[in-house]
């Protein structure tokens, strides 16, 4: 595509720039009339009507998700239709093709086919013996891999400093609690992904590391002073700004009253504090003129609670567009014929407010000419070809970093003068989040540990607990983990999955009482005992006192190779920690605190 030829455009329509400044949720698409937010039906394929759409509203982006990213093949077909929509535009301009590619817990792509690795938190634990080696080739890695695939858009590193052991959904996409680490780690692996040709996005801005609200669910507010604002939560985005560049910024959907303390009646008839994502002062007074970024600003998903539950889709829109937004991402649903008309009704919207100079046209024209620069920036991408991509994706050399980050990352909290354990000629209860986790590990245990005595496997999701109780009394040894948190939506997808969510809750809280009941009867009766923390360490404190040595992996994952067999490198690292095979020189990159068996549900 010609984009210099776009770019010496004398003049451009002012429906178009509003086009371009909206980044869409395909997810679901159904061809049969269905209610409105009920349709699972997978997008694979971009269906003539939604092609269409793109086309006459000149709309300049979406996101995908997993549901979308199926089959190597499949995805290829789907970029190459959407970049064939953005050729219909007639603008010369490349379509942004976006997607939460951030390894670890938020990863859209299938993890048997592609790369995924074990996420921020552990990179963070490596930090200390590897410096910043594997947030550069983590980095690398996932860009090749991507745009391989035609994805030109990432919506990662996260940033956010992880300072509140409650946070329900950031974690352990976090580097850690160190500001400057954060900011080391998030430079190099942004570097890294933007020398393969891939646009990133920081996120969440100006922080999202200090939350115990999700804010899928609500409106999280940080009341942080400005000076603990700009030594935690913006030191990484400063920082980062300066040494690499990033493409883009996402906002976070969060109040910071020391940031602006303005009002503004919500859809309800209430008065509230301006979130970020709706905040001039924040997007245009701290990310513009005070940390001096020129890219393009775009927002957090606004289907979100914590703007959703406030604002109008046009009133979102307009409010984000006005404080200084480039792009909306995932303002409406399109998820079947009759909500199509849903888009147009917001570009009318839309136009109206520029009409009446609710928008201001000039700072609308700066916006949809930073678009055009950062979309200047893919014209050198390759076109995504079947074997090259099939080559790239979770090639050997990929998936050896992806063991070599697992190996790096685990770390032995306490105990470690009692490692290794002995597995010969003893019974060995493992007490697991499920049975696949179980068999994997397991299939390592005895991989690394041929003469392996007895190993009996216990899925909470299948517990009975008085079968369970009688186990471990029979074992000599325990070896348990645990998720914690359970999955926010963001892992799971998106506020689609809202209702499933609430399902899992309760029995993640039924999970985490049993769990902890047998830990507690297995030292009553003073068994050797073993805690693996598979995601957030701050667990750890919890269960501690109940065990003889704890670790954290940071990650679970798995995944069934084509051939059937269980394979993953967190749990194959674990096994060689805990069985000597190799020294553990991971280290813990947030402080761990008390906490009780109440607090670590949330």
């Amino acid at each position: 595509m010609d984009t210099q030829a776009a770019a010496r455009k004398p003049s451009v329509d002012v429906r178009q720039m509003l086009g371009q400044k909206l980044m869409l949720d395909l997810r679901y698409y159904c061809e049969q009339p269905v209610a409105p937010g009920h349709c699972r039906t997978p997008m694979t394929s971009l269906p003539p009507e939604l092609a269409q759409l793109l086309t006459d509203y000149q709309i300049g982006g979406v996101i995908l998700f997993a549901e979308n990213v199926q089959q190597t093949a499949q995805i290829i077909q789907l970029t190459q239709q959407l970049q064939a929509v953005a050729a219909a535009q007639g603008h010369g301009l490349p379509m942004f093709i976006g997607i939460d590619q951030e390894g670890g817990r938020v990863a859209r792509l299938p993890r048997q086919q592609s790369t995924s690795f074990s996420g921020n938190m552990a990179i963070g634990a490596t930090y200390a013996a590897h410096g910043t080696a594997f947030a550069t080739s983590v980095g690398e890695i996932l860009a090749k891999e991507l745009v391989s695939l035609g994805i030109n858009v990432n919506f990662a590193p996260t940033v956010d400093v992880n300072v509140n052991p409650q946070n329900p959904v950031i974690n352990v996409r976090s580097f850690g609690e160190d500001p400057l680490r954060v900011a080391t780690l998030g430079a190099a692996m942004t570097s890294a992904m933007q020398q393969q040709g891939l646009l990133v996005s920081l996120k969440h801005f100006p922080g999202h590391g200090d939350t115990h609200v999700d804010s899928h669910h609500g409106l999280p507010r940080v009341d942080h002073s400005v000076e603990q604002i700009a030594q935690t939560d913006l030191l990484p985005f400063a920082e980062i700004i300066q040494q690499a560049a990033p493409a883009m910024i996402m906002t976070a959907h969060i109040q910071f009253p020391a940031l602006d303390s303005s009002v503004f009646v919500n859809k309800n008839g209430e008065e509230m504090l301006k979130p970020a994502t709706l905040s001039r002062k924040i997007l245009q007074g701290v990310l513009r003129e005070q940390l001096n970024y020129q890219g393009l600003i775009v927002t957090d998903a606004l289907d979100m609670a914590g703007i959703s539950q406030f604002f109008t889709v046009p009133q979102a829109v307009v409010e984000t567009f006005a404080a200084g937004a480039d792009i909306a991402l995932m303002p409406v649903k399109l998820q079947s014929p009759a909500e199509l008309k849903q888009l147009s009704l917001l570009l009318t919207e839309l136009s109206a407010a520029v009409a009446s100079g609710k928008l201001d046209l000039t700072e609308l024209s700066a916006s949809y000419q930073r678009i055009v620069q950062a979309k200047q920036q893919l014209a050198n991408l390759p076109k995504p070809e079947l074997p090259r991509a099939l080559a790239t994706l979770a090639a050997p050399a990929h998936r050896a970093v992806e063991l070599a980050l697992a190996r790096a990352a685990v770390t032995v909290v306490s105990g470690a003068e009692r490692l290794p354990l002995q597995l010969n000629g003893k019974k060995t209860v493992l007490l697991m989040p499920d049975t696949s986790k179980g068999t994997v590990l397991r299939h390592y245990l005895q991989q690394l540990a041929p003469g392996s005595g007895e190993l009996t496997l216990i899925s909470l999701q299948r517990l009975n607990l008085d079968a369970a109780k009688q186990q471990i009394a029979a074992a000599d040894q325990v070896i348990a983990a645990f998720i914690s948190p359970m999955q926010s939506l963001v892992e799971m997808g998106g506020m689609d999955d809202l209702a499933g969510q609430t399902n899992m809750a309760d029995a993640y809280a039924k999970q985490q009482q049993y769990f902890y009941q047998l830990l507690q009867y297995g030292a009553a009766l003073k068994k050797d005992q073993t805690f693996i923390s598979l995601r957030s360490p701050y667990e750890i404190s919890l269960y501690a006192p109940l065990v003889q040595r704890s670790l954290a992996t940071y990650a679970y994952h798995n995944w069934q190779q084509a051939d059937g067999e269980l394979v993953s490198p967190v749990y194959q690292a674990l096994a060689e920690v805990l069985l000597g095979k190799r020294t553990a020189t991971g280290q813990l990159p947030v402080t761990l605190v008390p906490l009780s068996a109440a607090q670590s549900r949330h």
